[in-house]
């Protein structure tokens, strides 16, 4: 269905916020849909991996309600396409430097992960496009 409607729609829709500031990719995490969120996610033209930001009125990002939805899945593949776009400066020329980024799940909880030089996609910041 998305495969039909995306195209024809415009992509500012892949952010629009209902009245409790939820987006589509908000109620594919709620209902641990990995298709639809790759396809919101990865649109040509659509806002990407900047989608997985967008916080509700609850304060919850997509991968806020994946994880307390206990999606387990779908919160691992957004955390991979998010954007560490402080990475691409924190390694700047050096091979062996590492980049770190600090993720809060729906219970203010704090992950940490980090990546090398050596794991980083060409062009350093977005993982969207690995």
């Amino acid at each position: 269905m998305l495969d039909t409607l995306l195209p024809v729609v415009s992509s500012s829709l892949l952010s629009a916020q209902n009245r409790a500031g939820s987006t589509a990719l908000h109620w594919a995490a709620l209902n641990a849909q990995l298709g639809t969120s790759r396809a919101l996610v990865d649109f040509p033209g659509g806002p990407g991996a900047d989608l997985i930001d967008i916080k509700n009125a609850a304060g919850r990002s997509p991968l806020g309600e994946a994880e307390a939805a206990g999606w387990d899945e779908g919160a691992k593949w957004m955390v991979e396409v998010m954007r560490l776009d402080d990475a691409g400066a924190a390694l700047g020329e050096e091979e062996d430097a590492e980049a770190q980024k600090e993720v809060r799940d729906a219970d203010g909880r704090v992950a940490h992960t980090s990546l090398s030089a050596a794991e980083m996609p060409e062009g350093g910041g977005n993982l969207a496009s690995s």
